[in-house]
């Protein structure tokens, strides 16, 4: 089963597609990372993607493909896969139908994580983590027990993401909404679109995307 997984910042994409993985063995092919493994590996893909990233220049779609291209050949007969973060546009949406085709496989779900914006922002904004061992809290949602000490490790020292305030939070939103817009209608009209609600308990989000996958 191959399926995309849509969803703004911040929604909670990373951490569904992480119990797929781990409930149905599927794989998640998301592009930062392929990029940089192919780079680090020295693949042929990974050194023409290298060498644009040096001249300070945006990968190309075809770099792209072809890292994907490569994915999917190195993935086991049957394993399915997670597209996180791409397509982006309608170009690479109709790119990825041929990559797919080309190998005898198709798109079964495209899945949206449907959130608040307000709701979002005060999820992010209020975000921070144990500065020794990584726990993460939230100022409204998740205090430590003791204020000022970490609840895991004893810590008194915590941070927080520089990008995790509201200007570019919302700059952000902004950005998924105009690249996403375009991509959506396509999948609509193929009837294979369903939306989550992104702001419900992380276990009822799972649940959910389970029972469109199963459907």
């Amino acid at each position: 089963m191959n399926i995309i997984l849509l969803g703004p910042p911040g929604a909670g994409k990373g951490t569904q597609a992480q119990r797929l993985v781990e409930r149905f063995g599927m794989k998640q092919l998301s592009t930062g990372d392929m990029l940089r493994a192919a780079v680090k590996a020295g693949t042929p893909v990974g050194l023409k993607a290298k060498a644009v990233m040096d001249a300070g220049e945006l990968v190309s779609d075809e770099i792209v493909s072809a890292l994907i291209g490569d994915e999917l050949d190195a993935m086991p007969e049957g394993q399915g896969a997670i597209f996180d973060g791409y397509p982006r546009t309608a170009a690479q949406a109709a790119s990825l139908d041929e990559i797919l085709a080309s190998r005898g496989k198709a798109l079964d779900h495209v899945i949206e994580l449907d959130v608040d914006e307000d709701a979002l922002v005060e999820r992010i904004t209020g975000r921070f983590t144990c500065a020794s061992c990584g726990k993460g809290y939230h100022d409204k949602f998740e205090r430590p027990s003791v204020e000022g000490t970490c609840d895991k490790c004893g810590g008194h020292e915590f941070k927080r993401r520089p990008d995790d305030n509201e200007e570019t939070v919302r700059t952000r939103m902004a950005e998924y909404r105009a690249k996403t817009a375009p991509i959506l209608p396509i999948y609509e009209a193929r009837g294979i679109v369903a939306r989550v609600d992104g702001m419900a308990d992380m276990d009822a989000v799972t649940a959910s995307i389970e029972k469109v996958l199963q459907g």
